[in-house]
């Protein structure tokens, strides 16, 4: 029945001009609908080109029984996927499959506007700036109409709009069902939808922020579901350790500061210790983001703890919140806002004493700084046993694709960190033709990473490859440092447009890259995976380095130190294996549809050099490969 859909004549066929299901597709559909029968667990790599999205919806729509109740959860990497999903594709395999059942959209709480807070703000005199003033007042028009209460709905509100966290709510700042605005609260809206729908779309923070609360009770957004299909799941094992550990940050305690100030200056003025106490808590908060003395970074908790200095903030910090709960204590049931906030002070307080007690195992205690703020974490090594039992508590369905899982064809990688033992693992190549689409790069006589000018150089080699492949360039970059020297020698060097990852948003950047047609993207971070560029836009992808994380990120530097000690390698059990899989999702970006064509430069001759540069050459398409950057402007050549 499966192959069928996908055939020829089948439902997709007649619903899309051209189509044409591939066998990888099939195969993959087919393992899918066998693990929602049985349900079981799969774990599936399917590269570039699979068309694994319709290969997954496809049988989780044609096996949901809606008699029965049954709901299916679809889980991506991000929000802007998460629309592309239950926007474009979902709507097609509804009518593909002739499902009707109810399908849904659910976001985090931040995403949603907060009445309450809201009406706070408007109350508040400190928005005195014009521009905070004029987004106020589009918020509150956008109120009165919006359905969904979606922040994204907002007309030229920016993402990282600095109104947006005033007007949102967070499992911290929320009342729950004492706030006065509970009846219309939008995200217990949401929640109810989610509830009574069949598919529910949501993405791995959400999922993860939903089991961190499971426990509590208070503030569960996701109901329960039969099948679950996470997407991009390489991203799981990160975002789990980041969810299933614990945080207290400046942010938190200013905010906590301002809403006790808030209650100080509209319901109790009288109580003026009680103002002098927030504003203890305020200067103590930012007395202790000075103490890390450095502009950013981040570091061990468990070694910064032991200065002497640092101490002295810390025992500050810790008098502070016993003072404001002593103040606050006085004050109990004459506010349901401090009441909240003494609830609060509890949870902070008790955080704090975790947090300093830094000698339990199998766990990194580590800061992060901002310029203007900080955070202490304290973060699992291991997230596999405590995912192991939640996946077997829920008796569903379990499916977890990527086109970038395995290490050399092996997933013993990704099953251990997520606890998937006995999951049954499928790996489907892409049906694209690398033999003639491509050409891989190593170029010879290239100085190692780390060698000073390193950026002057790489621009001296490779600008004659941007200037062949006219702009339509991606260069990806392992640091900040590395993407902003090289932006600024591009722009000395070439008169194509050169565009820096930052100086606007990702989407802008994109859409701009896209209009030119001939400009060379320098970038991080987010432009290694997500990023769809199809056709003759994107001819030529470089990539400055193997994506090594630092063995100094604190959480990376506790996973190899575990290692160690439980016998293993670090760098061959931690390190690499996290840097194969990163490379895969770099070189992705370059063949995205059967017609593109382009050439991949990895620009680090560990590669070739090093007995490890195997796995990765090992792990990554079957393309032609060659030392010459020669042959690369000739292939650029052929190609236009």
């Amino acid at each position: 029945m499966i192959a069928s859909f996908f055939s020829s004549t089948g439902e997709l066929a007649n619903l899309i001009p051209h189509f044409r299901g591939r066998d990888s597709q099939v195969k993959m559909a087919e393992s899918v609908d066998l693990t929602i029968k049985q349900k079981t667990t799969l774990v599936v790599e399917a590269e570039t080109g699979t068309g694994k999205t319709f290969a997954y919806l496809a049988p989780a729509l044609l096996n949901l029984d809606k008699s029965l109740a049954q709901k299916l959860i679809i889980s991506t990497g991000s929000k802007a996927l998460q629309e592309q999903l239950y926007l474009k594709d979902l709507p097609l395999l509804l009518k593909a499959t002739n499902f009707t059942g109810h399908c849904t959209l659910l976001k985090g709480r931040s995403n949603y506007l907060c009445i309450e807070r809201l009406n706070r703000y408007m109350l508040e005199t400190r928005f005195k700036q014009p521009n905070l003033h004029s987004e106020l007042v589009a918020i509150k028009d956008w109120s009165v109409s919006t359905q969904t209460g979606d922040i994204a709905e907002v007309d030229d509100l920016p993402e990282d709009a600095m109104i947006i966290p005033s007007i949102t709510s967070s499992n911290d700042n929320c009342l729950g069902k004492e706030c006065p605005s509970y009846e219309d609260c939008f995200v217990i809206k949401a929640r109810n939808k989610a509830m009574d729908a069949d598919v529910i779309v949501i993405n791995h923070h959400l999922f993860f922020a939903d089991l961190a609360v499971k426990e509590t009770g208070f503030g569960k957004l996701i109901p329960e579901a039969d099948t679950y299909i996470f997407d991009e799941a390489h991203q799981l094992p990160d975002i789990a350790s980041q969810y299933f550990g614990e945080t207290l940050s400046s942010k938190q305690l200013t905010e906590l500061a301002k809403e006790i100030d808030f209650v100080y200056r509209t319901e109790l003025k009288e109580a003026k210790q009680m103002a002098k106490a927030a504003e203890q808590l305020r200067a103590a908060s930012l007395d202790f983001r000075l103490a890390f003395a450095m502009e950013k970074g981040s570091g061990s908790w468990r070694d910064k703890s032991k200065d002497r200095a640092m101490q002295m903030h810390v025992n500050r910090l810790r008098q502070v919140l016993t003072f404001l709960k002593q103040v606050i204590t006085e004050r109990l049931g004459k506010s349901e806002v401090l009441d909240h906030c003494f609830e609060k002070i509890n949870q902070y307080s008790l955080l704090f004493e975790r947090l300093n007690n830094t000698q339990e195992s199998g766990f990194s205690y580590w800061y992060e700084c901002t310029k203007q703020h900080f955070s202490l974490n304290i973060t699992p090594l291991s997230v596999a046993t405590r995912f192991q039992t939640e996946c077997q508590k829920k008796q569903a369905s379990w499916v977890f694709t990527s086109a970038t899982l395995s290490v050399k064809g092996e997933f013993r990688h990704f099953t251990q960190l997520l606890g998937l033992t006995g999951a049954n693992c499928l790996q489907l190549n892409s049906p694209f033709d690398y033999a003639t689409q491509s050409l891989f790069v190593v170029p010879r006589l290239l100085p190692e990473p780390g060698t000073p000018g390193l950026a002057v150089k790489l621009v001296e080699a490779l600008s004659p490859v941007i200037r062949a492949s006219k702009g339509r360039c991606f260069f990806l970059c392992t640091s900040h440092s590395m993407m902003n020297q090289l932006a600024q020698a591009f722009r000395e060097s070439l008169t194509l447009p050169v565009l820096l990852q930052g100086e606007k948003s990702k989407q802008a950047l994109l859409d701009e890259f896209i209009n030119h047609g001939n400009a060379l993207l320098v970038a991080t971070g987010s432009f290694w995976e997500g990023v769809d560029v199809r056709g003759q836009t994107l001819s030529c992808v470089i990539i400055d380095k193997i994506p090594f994380a630092s063995p100094e990120e604190p959480l990376l530097k506790a996973r190899m130190e575990d290692a160690e000690l439980k016998g293993g390698d670090p760098f061959f059990d931690v390190q690499l294996p996290q840097a194969v899989i990163t490379l895969k999702q770099g070189v992705g970006r370059l063949i995205r549809a059967e017609q593109d064509k382009g050439v991949l430069i990895v620009c680090d001759t560990r590669l070739v050099s090093r007995k490890y540069g195997n796995l990765f050459l090992n792990s990554l398409p079957c393309m032609p490969r060659t030392r010459d950057l020669d042959k690369a402007i000739d292939f650029l050549n052929l190609i236009q």
